[in-house]
């Protein structure tokens, strides 16, 4: 079964940087598709940043620029690096994985419906 577990969340003030973190356990493939996903209190979940089963990443326009998300496969870690943080970017922050996907297979990346596997989240909270 597979276990994701978020952390690295806090409050900062605009301009200010995080660093979030999501340890995988559980996997049954090195090439799962991972991504994060953040969800403001009273708006629907939007996808962050992905990566493919190529580790091809996508980004949401929101945060292109400000945001990079990467990984480490020995530590199964995945990080998501904010900088620039700016009030709207205040939500909870959650991973998700799913099963590999091929190289051309026709799926969005930042669409929350295409993964089965959630953490719990971490909150983000950015001040002006």
């Amino acid at each position: 079964q597979v276990h994701l577990v978020e952390s690295g969340g806090g409050s900062v003030q605009a301009g200010g940087s995080l660093r979030l973190s999501c340890v995988v356990s559980g996997y049954t493939y090195s090439n799962y598709v991972v991504g994060w996903f953040r969800q403001a209190l009273g708006k629907e979940r939007e996808g962050v940043a992905s990566f493919d089963s190529y580790s091809r990443t996508s980004y949401a326009p929101s945060v292109k620029g400000r945001f990079t998300i990467s990984k480490d496969n020995a530590k199964n870690t995945l990080y998501l690096q904010m900088s620039s943080l700016q009030p709207e970017d205040t939500a909870m922050y959650y991973c998700a994985s799913d099963r590999p996907r091929p190289w051309s297979a026709n799926w969005d990346p930042l669409r929350g419906d295409e993964y089965n596997n959630w953490g719990r989240g971490t909150q983000v909270t950015v001040s002006s």
